[in-house]
């Protein structure tokens, strides 16, 4: 009986880990996981018996297609504890250093006289792929480094939160979680769509080197040395359960508090003796001296569902459960996302009433783990929230995965990218609307075309009431709203998304025409395609997306729209004077001489100067009407002995003869 038991377990979690490595979709939460491989490691225990295919007695493995190599030392996994005791006593008082477990796929990789000679996939422990034609896709894996012998270096190849959530929005490809998308993305054969997912590799280990380093921090240092960007650390001299539970708080804040941009599942403790951390011995798959990872202990709660709510992003409709508010991780929790049908399917979602639990995985993302008690079914829409049109399930044909999607190519969902270029600083410059917030609007019914934003005032006691919002947050997201109806013609231009019109095409087109007659001109009946492939930076193919887009008769209805509410104005490129000459501006906050930060950054480009986005050892002033704020731009100024000045001062000192 036990032992049918174990059986059951053993298949669980291997199929599971299977998805989990080779990015098949997410059926298991790491809380679950680690659920059933406790309950399997004690049964294992209680009979004396382990399975041949138990993932206790052997590493779980990446199965990426490829040449096979073998690991010239092996990658084994390290043993795993919640326990901050565990932690204590395996140090054995020795010093020891904390790092992230970054959530992400093992890579090796190995360098010869200077130069990367492969980079091999973790597989098994001791057999990988050879994915070395994929390194110059990956972020942090340099082709070559000063140090010219034979070196092996152990990393994690992670894809940021953010860099993941943008992949979700863009692609109409399903996956869970970053971990789940690296995994997936080294399985492609094209670089460059490799490389166009972000991939970072994150050492973790100097493995080998000719050199003789005994500190394991030294190890990181010499790898940093080398031009790569070891994972972050900390040293601990004469470890305590007080010191690492203070260390452990610490750090979970870090994650809690999303300072961290890359995933990652728990942290590692390493010997700072090197020589020591290679003494210990084997047991099953663990290298019993070589590190020792800590894992969170998940905290759960027990909620009832009231709905459940269709979210609609650029490629599909998401299902998120909202549910009596629950206190975890010191914050209130309401809502979760379920991902996709499928997962929906495996819970056994059902409907208002419905008993679940639901935990913060890792420490951020709310999650739904478990139905306690099932009430009524799932209703699956057949017509988009958004737009109306009729839905439809789609399923993958690597995973499986079913998604529901809307039918609809124009649905304002589907524009979330081209709402978000449009209130960015380069575009229309709307403080306080976030690509996230968009999507609440959009999904709200408020935002179909980019007109709407100017109508947003009709919605105030509406977003002032919605989660996370207030009145300060909508009073002052009406007030960005309209300080940005006085604009540039060049930012406006590059707000409407129109293909292949970036920053410089925009530019050279506006350098040329005013935008009245640029607008005219192109949306003229029967205008040649190539009508501006003669203007310098343009040519034929540019000039073909700027007329037909403006021939379209809903684009160019909707651009009437929008130009009705807007003072638009359009600055001479030839220099007006020399007072910004050689200096290069920042600015944040609100302006009130000017009629909006890009009039005040078009004034200082006329004189001469730049203004640039961000605060660095180049920059001469940060402008700030709030000079004693504290925020990162004015703490990062002061730090770089940057001088804050106001507005007034600005004018005074830049404008004054103008």
């Amino acid at each position: 009986m036990a032992e049918d038991k174990m059986q059951e377990l053993v298949d669980r979690l291997n199929q599971a880990s299977d998805a989990y490595y080779n990015g098949k979709g997410e059926i298991m939460t790491d809380y679950e996981w680690d659920h059933l491989f406790d309950q399997l490691k004690q049964l294992e225990e209680e009979t004396g018996t382990i399975l041949e295919d138990s993932p206790t007695r052997h590493v779980s493995a990446d199965e990426i297609n490829g040449q096979k190599e073998a690991h010239e030392f092996p990658a084994l996994s390290l043993a795993k504890t919640k326990k901050p005791d565990d932690l204590v006593k395996w140090t054995e008082g020795k010093p020891i250093w904390l790092s992230w477990k970054l959530d992400g796929l093992t890579l090796v990789v190995t360098f010869d006289e200077g130069r990367l000679t492969k980079v091999v996939t973790r597989g098994n422990g001791h057999i990988g792929t050879n994915i070395t034609h994929l390194s110059q896709s990956i972020g942090g894996i340099p082709q070559s480094i000063p140090y010219k012998g034979h070196a092996v270096i152990r990393g994690e190849c992670v894809i940021s939160y953010s860099d993941f959530e943008q992949f979700i929005l863009e692609s109409d490809e399903d996956y869970a979680n970053p971990r789940n998308l690296a995994s997936g993305s080294l399985t492609l054969k094209d670089p460059l769509e490799v490389k166009q997912r972000h991939l970072q590799w994150i050492p973790f280990t100097l493995v080998y080197t000719e050199d003789d380093i005994p500190s394991w921090g030294d190890r990181m240092n010499w790898i940093e040395k080398n031009g790569m960007k070891a994972v972050d650390r900390e040293y601990i001299q004469s470890p305590t359960l007080s010191n690492i539970d203070e260390v452990i708080l610490r750090w979970t804040r870090k994650v809690t508090n999303q300072e961290n941009p890359y995933p990652v599942d728990g942290l590692v403790i390493a010997y700072d003796d090197w020589t020591f951390s290679q003494t210990g011995s084997i047991t099953g798959h663990h290298a019993t001296r070589a590190g020792l990872a800590f894992k969170w202990q998940d905290e759960d709660a027990r909620t009832i569902l009231d709905h459940i709510e269709w979210s609609c992003a650029t490629s599909t409709i998401s299902p998120v459960a909202i549910f009596k508010p629950v206190s975890l991780e010191g914050t209130t929790v309401k809502r979760a996302s379920l991902c996709n049908i499928s997962e929906c399917e495996r819970l056994g979602i059902g409907g208002k009433g419905s008993a679940i639990r639901v935990i913060k995985a890792n420490k951020i993302i709310p999650k739904v783990i478990h139905v306690d008690e099932k009430v009524g079914e799932l209703n699956i829409p057949t017509h988009c929230p958004v737009c109306g049109a009729p839905t439809r399930i789609i399923i993958s044909e690597n995973s499986n995965t079913k998604t529901l999607h809307c039918t609809n190519t124009k649905c304002p969902a589907k524009q979330l990218k081209k709402f978000a270029r449009f209130v960015s600083k380069d575009g229309m410059d709307i403080d306080g609307i976030s690509e996230q917030t968009l999507d609440k609007f959009i999904n709200q019914g408020w935002i179909n075309e980019y007109a709407d934003l100017y109508h947003l005032h009709e919605h105030i006691e509406e977003i002032a009431n919605m989660e996370g919002f207030g009145d300060k947050s909508a009073t002052n997201i009406i007030r960005s709203i309209e300080y940005s109806k006085k604009v540039e013609a060049r930012h406006l231009l590059y707000a409407l998304s129109i293909p292949l019109c970036g920053k410089d095409v925009c530019n050279r087109l506006l350098s040329t025409y005013p935008i009245e007659t640029l607008v005219q001109e192109a949306s003229t009946e029967n205008v040649k395609e190539d009508h501006f492939a003669l203007i310098a930076g343009i040519g034929p193919e540019k000039s073909t997306q700027i007329t037909r887009w403006f021939q379209d008769k809903e684009n160019k209805a909707k651009f009437d729209r929008l130009w009705a509410v807007l003072d638009v104005s359009q600055v001479s490129d030839k220099l007006k004077g020399e007072q910004c000459k050689g200096l290069t501006f920042v600015i944040t906050g609100d302006v009130h001489h000017y009629k909006n930060r890009n009039e005040l950054k078009a004034y200082i480009e006329s004189q001469g100067g730049k203004a640039t986005g961000s605060v660095s050892k180049s920059t001469s002033y940060l402008i700030n009407n709030d000079i004693t704020s504290t925020s990162g731009k004015n703490q990062k100024a002061h730090q770089l002995n940057i001088p804050v000045i106001s507005e007034d001062e600005f004018i005074q000192k830049f404008a004054s003869q103008d």
